[in-house]
């Protein structure tokens, strides 16, 4: 089944609409570089973010919430198609790291743009009756890709790139206005947000896809908040108290959303979702400005350890998700699609790879899933190497592509992945890597190639962050 036809068929499925007679509106707010312990419900004692409380108070919390690559673009990708970076060839943030000459392999190709044959969200929900904006950070291709040009009926701010200039105005966005100096982009993007969902109705329910460039290097935030966390360190040199900041922003941010809602009559008939699109950053540039820490997770953004793809995951979905439940299960970015979808009373006839959360947020068993997967066949400018992982309940597999180095790890016992089980438990090692392979092979992922100009003195200069690659664990 072709896009075209998948649009047909939704069209003509029909729809199962709850109690209320209507759809539910969605409001999924993706949040940039965010860590899995940034945030008060996650463990931060420092961080103040009370607006996430109440978030996590009235709907749940997952525990085991995971970005489907540890960099940007692919998680973005995934989230608006359902499906894995590695079948929609998006693996690494776009436009990329360039190779360096004499790294070990010759990373593959890496598609700068989400195609237009994928079905985005927006396009999904549209022939039920949805309208939708995109405000924020896109990071999905340039001209001729942008959201409009995928199904969303608004766009605000987004367009090619990853970050902004700076935080604070004048800023060159589109259909944003400039500003000045004393502007902050969090709260105009926060304005925009706001005055979206103040002009909806009732009779027509919408998809609103708020994305965040916060927390995202440049490190900036209004100084009157940094001063104040500034004091509350006092004298020590960590946490940052202009990260600090930053997340404070955004947990305004969505307090003013749900205050928005609200005010418009509309929060009772609204499932808010909210995510990160990989981990936390620990080091900003070639200064080692250590920014967070994703203890006790390992390592961080660009890595396939857990502090690279694990992320704060809370939605509420009103009526119900129980109100402060807490959920282990492993999920993914990948489900976001299909549970949006089956929210709606419908279900997406084209295959995708993710899973519906909805039996799950209505306290339902664990999904019956056998495995997660992780493709990123590139360098990261945090020192990551190429590689791919899988996990198996509280099992999980990375495998390095540079020298088919295995390190297995059980979670549930060593969530920090300090002891690599490989050479002890071989049987399960072999099991995991076979999965991976099959998978790999599913979704004709592209690998890298053996460099003929490695040169092991050389192959680790073009690193552009402060980390170098994450050594060994020793089995």
């Amino acid at each position: 089944m072709n896009r075209r036809q998948f649009l047909a068929s939704l069209a003509a499925s029909g729809v199962a609409r709850g109690q209320s007679g209507r759809l539910p509106n969605f409001v999924f707010i993706l949040a940039d570089d965010l860590g899995a312990r940034d945030l008060t419900p996650d463990g931060n004692s420092f961080h103040e973010t009370p607006a996430m409380e109440a978030l996590v108070r009235d709907g749940v919390r997952f525990t085991n919430g995971y970005a489907a690559c540890p960099v940007c673009s692919p998680t973005r990708a995934s989230i608006m198609t359902g499906k894995y970076p590695a079948r929609l060839k998006v693996t690494d943030w776009i436009a990329g790291r360039r190779q360096w000459p004499t790294a070990k392999v010759i990373t593959p190709p890496n598609k700068l743009q989400l195609g237009l044959e994928e079905v985005t969200l927006a396009e999904a929900l549209r022939p039920l009756g949805y309208t939708s904006a995109h405000i924020g950070k896109w990071h999905l291709g340039g001209q001729g890709y942008e959201p409009d040009k995928q199904g969303f009926d608004l766009n605000i701010a987004g367009d090619h790139r990853g970050a902004p200039r700076s935080f604070f105005g004048p800023f060159d966005m589109p259909n944003f206005p400039p500003g000045s100096k004393k502007d902050e982009l969090t709260e105009r993007l926060t304005e925009e947000a706001c005055n979206y969902i103040a002009k909806q109705r009732k009779a027509r329910p919408f998809f609103l896809h708020f994305s965040h460039y916060t927390v995202h290097t440049p490190i900036q935030a209004r100084e009157a908040t940094i001063e104040r966390y500034r004091a509350k360190l006092g004298g020590k040199p960590f946490p940052d108290p202009v990260y600090a900041a930053m997340v404070e922003s955004l947990d305004r941010s969505v307090g003013a959303v749900r205050k928005a809602l609200e005010d418009a009559g509309l929060a009772r008939d609204t499932a808010i979702f909210f995510f990160s699109d990989n981990g936390g950053l620990r080091y900003e540039g070639g200064q080692k400005r250590l920014v967070t820490s994703n203890a006790p997770l390992r390592a961080g953004k660009g890595h396939l350890y857990e502090g690279g793809i694990r992320e704060p995951l809370y939605i509420h979905w009103p009526g119900v998700t129980k109100p402060g439940r807490v959920i282990d299960t492993p999920v993914s970015s990948i489900d976001f699609f299909p549970t949006m979808l089956d929210m709606a009373g419908t279900q997406p006839p084209l295959p995708v790879d993710g899973v519906s959360l909805a039996p799950l947020l209505r306290g339902g068993p664990p999904l019956a899933r056998e495995a997660l997967y992780w493709h990123y066949p590139h360098y990261s400018n945090q020192g990551g190497a190429p590689g791919g992982a899988v996990r198996m309940g509280d099992w999980k597999l990375i495998e390095f592509y540079e020298d088919g180095r295995l390190e297995l790890f059980n979670l549930r016992d060593d969530p920090g992945e300090t002891a690599n089980l490989s050479l002890k438990n071989p049987k399960k090692a072999r099991e995991m890597h076979e999965k991976l392979r099959q998978w790999r092979q599913e979704t004709n992922a592209l690998m890298p190639d053996p460099n003929p100009a490695y040169d092991p003195a050389t192959s680790d200069q073009g690193l552009t962050g402060a980390e170098k690659p994450t050594p060994p664990v020793q089995p």
